[in-house]
């Protein structure tokens, strides 16, 4: 995406209509950890959404290296049959 001499980036439509920005509707910019977020001003349940995935993302920082390298697919998928 090409960021014009004014500043101006077109959204496109996919990403307007997953988070519920509307046609001549308000949005909200803010900085997350160096991050540009965009949100449709008022929109409850993308702030929602949004704090459900940055929860999912912690999660899996924070399990990530705590597998055991030493356990392949196949005997990963033995042990979760057999329970």
């Amino acid at each position: 995406m090409r960021v014009t001499s004014k500043g101006q980036v077109t959204i496109p439509r996919d990403l307007r209509e997953l988070i519920g920005i509307e046609p001549n509707s308000e949005v909200v910019f803010t900085v997350e950890d160096g991050r540009l977020m965009l949100t449709p001003k008022n929109g409850t349940q993308a702030l929602q959404e949004q704090k459900r995935l940055a929860g999912l993302m912690e999660t899996l920082a924070r399990l990530e290296g705590t597998g055991d390298p030493a356990v392949d697919a196949d005997a990963l998928m033995q042990m979760t049959r057999d329970r």
